[in-house]
């Protein structure tokens, strides 16, 4: 029998049982649909934070306290105060770090902040007037912190959009006094919503002079971190080599793997953290492929109810000149065309379903998230789907073709 015969034979046997055939591929149609949706916002997900770590500027150099952890071991080592105020003196003059454009220390932790009976904890941040010319985050309504501010401790306060929406109620906090810790705040700027999804959410934020955070809010004499911009994208390497030298010289460290501080640049992070969010996705995409497999397994049983169902329907042909060759390869491309057009409608609603969440995620949330259609793993998917339904289809195809035509057409 010809290949042509062959698939047009398979084609009408699965018309027969239209909705049999339905329900058969529903566990392809699952699994394909759950594999597009992880990859695909999860990709989402990648470009979004990735975005925004670039969006920091790749001049941009973190100093963090600490020894960097090489194993579950080292956690310890990296809750250590270890820039201090003459690091900062140091690696702001020109002799040491040539390259440093701008530097700015920040300290930060949690406080509650109250108005009017209205209680919130946000993120305390303090910083300097670089603050909103390093992360992008310049007040909508009201000034930005001065250096005045740092220089006298002042008791002023930039507070994030859910910060002000929580405290003020519908109210309006500009110059408003907020009280934190005990300490009443004035009010001089109100940042614009931002969205959630930056390394620190401005939205959920309370920016202060860090001289003020340090001395009132938190009682500390160091920095969480050391924020430094080097004058170029050719200087980042030299800055960071600067940086390191400076600090080990304050620290008299000779062994450069005693180093109490590392160096983050956002080359760095962007690695980092793209590493993190593949592996993430390619895991997840894995546990939904699951439900491949569970599907293979549910054609295989149907198949083999399709065998027996049409004994006689094998007897037949096998008694008019077809082999067992091609009773085998019309069962076979059954299967195969089953898990075939079960992975293309999960492609399609896969796809659908990432829009719409993906679109209710920015129009909701107000995140920019944005739809990205995966397809490699549209390919991946048909692949897959097709090699489930021919590694599956092999038992029940194997089993008609090797059933006796006069048994067959005995078959009641």
């Amino acid at each position: 029998m010809a290949l042509k015969n062959t698939i047009k034979t398979a084609i009408t046997g699965l018309r027969t049982n239209k909705t049999r055939s339905a329900l058969t591929i529903l566990g392809i149609v699952i699994g394909v649909a759950a594999i597009v949706m992880v990859v695909s916002l999860g990709q989402g997900a990648r470009d979004l934070i990735l975005g925004e770590i670039e969006g920091i500027g790749a001049r941009v150099i973190a100093v963090i306290p600490g020894r960097q952890p090489k194993g579950p071991t080292d956690i310890l080592a990296t809750l250590t105060a270890s820039l201090k105020e003459r690091d900062l003196v140091a690696l702001k003059r020109k002799e040491n770090v040539p390259h440093a454009e701008a530097i700015m220390p920040i300290v930060f932790g949690s406080e509650t902040v109250s108005y009017q009976g209205e209680t919130y904890r946000p993120t305390i941040f303090g910083g300097t007037e670089l603050m909103a010319e390093l992360y992008d985050v310049y007040p909508q309504r009201g000034r930005n912190i001065s250096e005045d501010d740092v220089r006298s401790s002042a008791d002023v306060v930039v507070l994030g959009s859910k910060v002000a929406q929580e405290l003020a109620q519908g109210g309006d906090l500009l110059d408003a006094r907020v009280k934190i810790k005990g300490r009443n705040f004035r009010v001089i700027g109100l940042l614009a919503k931002k969205g959630g999804a930056s390394l620190f959410n401005f939205d959920e934020i309370a920016m202060i002079p860090y001289t003020t955070a340090q001395n009132y809010i938190f009682g500390i004499n160091y920095y969480n971190r050391i924020v430094i911009r080097a004058d170029s994208d050719e200087t980042v390497s030299r800055t960071e080599e600067d940086i390191r030298a400076t600090l080990r010289a304050e620290h008299n460290i000779t062994d450069p793997s005693k180093d109490d501080f590392g160096i983050e640049t956002q080359a760095d992070a962007l690695e980092t953290v793209g590493t993190i969010l593949t592996a993430l996705t390619v895991f997840l995409a894995l546990v939904a492929a699951i439900s491949l497999v569970v599907g293979g397994v549910g054609i295989m049983n149907i198949m083999l109810v399709s065998v027996t169902e049409r004994t006689r329907e094998i007897g037949l042909r096998k008694a008019l000149g077809a082999t067992s060759k091609n009773i085998l390869a019309q069962f076979l491309f059954e299967a195969v065309a089953l898990t075939g057009i079960g992975g293309i409608v999960g492609i399609m609603l896969g796809s659908s379903l990432s829009f719409v969440i993906s679109l209710a995620i920015t129009n909701i949330a107000g995140i920019g998230w944005n739809f990205s259609f995966p397809i490699y793993a549209a390919i991946l998917g048909i692949a897959v789907s097709s090699a489930i339904g021919l590694i599956f289809g092999i038992y029940p195809a194997r089993k008609a073709a090797a059933k006796s035509p006069i048994e067959a057409l005995r078959y009641e």
